[in-house]
């Protein structure tokens, strides 16, 4: 950290400061700061003095100061915000209003008033909520495109050339500083540090008698960690950045933040601390926190979900509580929720999904089948829009596809209802769905497969064979996937969400339940013998192979779709399109199209 550079900042910010405000923004002595300045002014950067300040910095001192200008800010704003559910699921974390200003413009703000103008925020999950910030502020954006599957050390990667030969402040959108800590230069290397006492989770740091941080750890107690905004001079990042490449590409670095990088080579790289007193920089860990910070978000949040919780329970949005983001369903987003000692799950409908579930025909689905008591316990449901409320089992399990014990108890549930004799108004159209998913995809020019063509035409052909054979129906789950069945500790099975649901062929669950489990043929074979408690004709065969391949080809245009909204599921659109080959060519093999 260059001490002359802070004092000619200091003085340049403030003629009138004193030698007692410079030691304690120096953190050394007053007969240290005394000798300092009088350097300062031997070496020409700075002029006059007194009891009082009243110092002014040369134009030496000012070409001095020069090195030290800032080009710019990246402010990181590309991550999803888990621990803010439900509010993240409309608004990413740092356009939330702290006292009604959004977060990232608090900071956008403050670095104006240090006429810092070149600001890029790196953006990912809703990225198009952060578009405006180009005409208000004219910020630019820089995509990420691996937000959603890496940490923050694969954001700085992205981003890395911006820190190049620059002298650059690293910002979380999501921060809320109270007081501007930012200025025109900075004469080295920092990361904002506040002390906490007692045990914390946080990044821990040593540091010599100057301020250089010399270790840092994860964890600790009674420590200055890492916490709030950092800034990174030129001649740092040019000793950061080969390491952070090397770090990127190294395997089992995904989940790495940004920091891992400095506390892997902390020996190789100067970087200080920049101590902020208590209640200065605030990193919200949940909404608990913000509540707790700004009233507002105790019974006003603007939030759909936790609107209609209040509405429904009728209570006070205080009273919504412990609320933690569960795993995204394929379709929707969840979270869980406690009011008044019982635990619920509220359901969101995902982008996208307007297009593709019918909510009305959903919420007859759950009114036909409440008899058999199989569901989720619903408390409420809107045909609208989608949104579902339902109890949550504590200590209930998702059915393991790889234990023919669960596979069992699951086709058991499926064989009552099939057998149950509920009807519904509605049936689940193989041929329309894929039409529908296919035109989607077409119009977003989303369909990607080389040899799509001919494979649309296999499925034609099946389709054909389907109808002629005239099959008769009963009330399908169609969504039979091992996680929808849940093993409650009563021993009794539930199956959950019922969004496809309606008239079909029954066979059709078995297939959807195997090519949703990732099973071989040899697995199929004897889920089916399973279900069915003997052998398959030669008939039942054929259809099951069928809804097999026309299921892989279904989901896999789903997929590429909800692919096109920026969702993204890993490898599941190539499982699920190879599953619709595997299954024509077998049923190819076997001589069983030509059935009649």
């Amino acid at each position: 950290m260059d001490r002359y550079g802070i004092v000619c900042r200091s003085v340049y910010e403030n003629s009138e400061i004193t030698q007692r405000e410079l030691a304690s923004i120096l953190r050394i002595s007053l007969g240290s700061t005394n000798h300092l300045v009088s350097m300062c002014m031997e070496k020409g950067l700075i002029t006059g003095g007194s009891e009082y300040g009243k110092y002014a910095v040369t134009a030496k001192g000012m070409e001095y100061l020069e090195q030290f200008r800032v080009d710019g800010a990246v402010i990181t704003a590309a991550g999803f915000g888990s621990r803010f559910v439900p509010l993240t699921y409309e608004t990413p974390k740092g356009l939330l209003e702290v006292f009604g200003e959004r977060m990232i413009e608090r900071q956008i703000r403050q670095l104006h008033e240090a006429s810092i103008t070149d600001i890029t925020i790196v953006v990912g999950y809703l990225k198009e909520k952060f578009e405006y910030l180009i005409d208000k502020y004219n910020v630019k954006l820089l995509y990420n495109p691996e937000y959603a599957c890496k940490n923050t050390l694969a954001t700085f990667y992205h981003a890395r050339e911006l820190f190049r030969g620059r002298n650059m402040y690293l910002l979380v959108s999501d921060n809320w500083l109270r007081e501007n800590m930012f200025h025109q230069y900075e004469c080295g290397a920092w990361y904002s540090s506040v002390h906490t006492d007692g045990e914390t989770s946080e990044w821990c740091l040593t540091f010599n008698k100057k301020g250089r941080i010399q270790s840092v750890s994860i964890g600790g107690e009674n420590s200055w960690v890492m916490y709030g905004p950092a800034f990174l001079s030129r001649s740092f990042s040019d000793t950061f950045i080969p390491f952070l490449e090397k770090d990127y590409f190294r395997p089992g670095t995904e989940q790495h933040y940004w920091e891992h990088v400095i506390m892997n080579h902390i020996d190789k790289l100067e970087i200080y601390m920049n101590f902020q007193p208590e209640n200065q920089v605030y990193e919200f860990e949940n909404l608990e926190e913000l509540r707790h910070f700004d009233p507002r978000y105790q019974n006003h949040s603007d939030n759909q979900a936790l609107q209609i919780i209040s509405s429904v329970f009728h209570t006070n949005e205080s009273e919504i509580r412990n609320i933690r983001c569960l795993k995204s369903g394929m379709t929707n987003q969840s979270f869980l929720f406690e009011l008044k000692g019982n635990s619920y799950i509220c359901r969101i409908p995902g982008p996208g999904t307007k297009l593709l579930i019918n909510r009305q025909e959903e919420e007859a689905v759950y009114q036909a089948v409440a008899p058999l008591d199989i569901t989720e316990h619903i408390i409420y449901f809107d045909g609208a829009t989608g949104y579902k409320i339902a109890r949550y089992y504590e200590g209930a399990r998702n059915a393991d596809p790889r234990s023919w014990n669960d596979m069992t108890a699951c086709m058991s549930v499926l064989r009552r209802l099939h057998q149950s004799g509920i009807k519904v108004g509605h049936s689940f159209d193989l041929k329309s769905r894929i039409d529908f998913y296919e035109k989607l995809c077409n119009h977003r020019q989303s369909i990607l497969f080389e040899d799509y063509a001919q494979v649309r035409e296999w499925m034609d052909q099946l389709l054909t064979r389907l109808k002629k054979l005239n099959r008769s129906v009963c009330f399908s789950h169609i969504d039979s996937v091992a996680d929808n069945f849940l093993f409650l500790p009563d021993g009794s099975v539930r199956l959950i969400d019922w969004e496809y649901a309606g008239m079909h062929d029954p066979l059709i669950d078995v297939s959807m339940c195997s090519i949703y489990s990732y099973y071989t043929e040899e697995e199929f074979d004897r889920l089916i013998t399973i279900y069915l408690d003997r052998n398959p004709s030669e008939e039942e065969r054929f259809v099951l192979y069928s809804y097999a391949a026309l299921g892989g080809f279904l989901w896999a245009l789903w997929a590429i779709y909800k692919s096109s909204n920026g969702i993204e599921f890993g490898d599941y659109t190539i499982v699920m399109y190879h599953y619709a080959k595997q299954y024509y060519k077998k049923i190819r093999r076997l001589q069983l199209l030509s059935l009649k």
